[in-house]
């Protein structure tokens, strides 16, 4: 199931692109969202970022995908992050 939902991140496809050996993508999408409100997501990402080591962390834009909307975002506007990661203090 966690690899269904990282997939579907993973590769900018919608839950309806989602291969049929994840399982019912209304199934993955359902969990994903009880999951955010539950904030299971946030205390997985603090338990990994607690056990990570390094320094710095850095995304090359080369391996981002943008999503098919994303061309029509207005200019200035906060964009939408999946998780919000606070700095380790």
């Amino acid at each position: 199931m966690i690899n269904g939902i990282l997939w579907r991140f993973r590769t900018g496809f919608s839950w309806r692109g989602l291969p049929e050996h994840y399982g019912p993508r209304t199934t993955l999408y359902n969990r994903f969202s009880r999951w955010c409100k539950a904030g299971v997501w946030d205390r997985l990402l603090d338990a990994v970022s607690k056990r990570y080591d390094g320094d710095i962390v850095m995304i090359d834009s080369s391996g981002v995908r943008v999503h098919q909307h994303g061309a029509n975002a207005k200019k200035g506007a906060l964009p939408i992050l999946a998780w919000d990661v606070r700095a380790a203090a």
